[in-house]
């Protein structure tokens, strides 16, 4: 019965040393080993091999990327205003050995760098700044974590600002701001719109004026064109006048034509049905004898020319 507790206990032991001599590190982690208490090596993803009782596995550290979210950091600007800035990080184990020796803790450590390092950069620019130029805040944040992270062994994957958020009175002051700025921009674009419409109105009526004078101008031609028309047509019928006059029988011929005219005119006037008093004129028979005789001569001058 002994001899088999004996044999049990061998064989735990042996199961006991064995476990603590190989281990098996999984992929992307990495074991920081010590040996009496002291920094042996560390272990890369695979068999390893190790002293039992001697060597004890320190530190797990895992070699994949490491998000920290950092909240609520209260920072003030430049110009003094308080804002509240939320940013997260990435960070890798790049030496395990600084990372488990050269800091306690070093997510903590990390978001305490974060923090510091937002205020100090805030506190560099204006509101303005901070709220339009994240990528140059992030840029800072980076330049001024990388030498502290080296020296625990960690690397900065990347650094970003996710949002910066002013005091409730700067947001109610910045509202005010925007909606002056607004009805600035507002009354400037009416006031251009009037100017606009102005200029085209008088630009319209200075074209308007211009095709009126055009066109009275054009109208003055023609009418000019129509009376020198009608002064030469009046000159060519004088002309023909005066020549029919020179001949023989020509007096007599328009003596004729315009008694005749006369008496034309004398019965449109009487047979006319708007006409309530017709003038008679007082050589009516005269005009009438007139006519005879010019009548008369003109058959006797026809009768002598055949």
């Amino acid at each position: 019965m002994i001899g088999l507790i004996s044999l049990a206990v061998v064989v735990v032991f042996l199961g006991i040393t064995l476990y603590q001599c190989v281990r098996i590190v999984p992929q992307a982690d990495q074991w920081v080993v010590e040996r009496l208490g002291k920094y042996h090596t560390t272990l890369n993803p695979g068999l390893n091999i190790l002293i039992p009782f001697l060597d004890n596995i320190a530190y797990r550290m895992s070699a994949k990327d490491q998000m920290i979210e950092v909240k609520g950091i209260e920072a003030i600007t430049k110009d003094n205003a308080m804002t509240q800035v939320n940013a997260i990080c990435f960070i890798r184990v790049a030496d395990p050995k600084k990372a488990a020796y050269g800091v306690d803790n070093f997510n903590t450590a990390v978001r305490n760098l974060v923090m510091t390092t937002i205020r100090n950069a805030v506190g560099g620019m204006e509101l303005d700044e901070t709220l339009t130029n994240r990528d140059e805040l992030a840029a800072r944040l980076r330049q001024s974590m990388d030498v502290q992270m080296v020296d625990w062994g960690l690397s900065l994957r990347t650094v970003d600002i996710q949002d910066i958020t002013p005091s409730d009175s700067m947001l109610k002051s910045m509202e005010k701001q925007a909606a002056a700025v607004r009805e600035r921009k507002a009354t400037e674009e009416l006031a251009a719109g009037n100017k606009n419409a102005a200029i085209m109105e008088a630009q319209g009526k200075k074209e308007a004026m211009n095709l009126d004078a055009e066109a009275k101008q054009q109208s003055a031609v023609r009418e000019a064109t129509a009376l020198e028309t009608l002064a030469n047509g009046q000159f060519k019928a004088s002309s023909k006048l005066a020549e029919a006059l020179t001949i023989e029988g020509g007096r007599e011929a328009m003596s004729f034509q315009l008694a005749n005219n006369y008496i034309e005119t004398l019965s449109v006037l009487a047979t006319s049905p708007n006409a309530k008093v017709v003038a008679m004129p007082a050589d009516l028979a005269q005009s009438v004898g007139g006519l005879i005789n010019a009548g008369s001569l003109m058959s006797v001058g026809s009768a002598v020319s055949k």
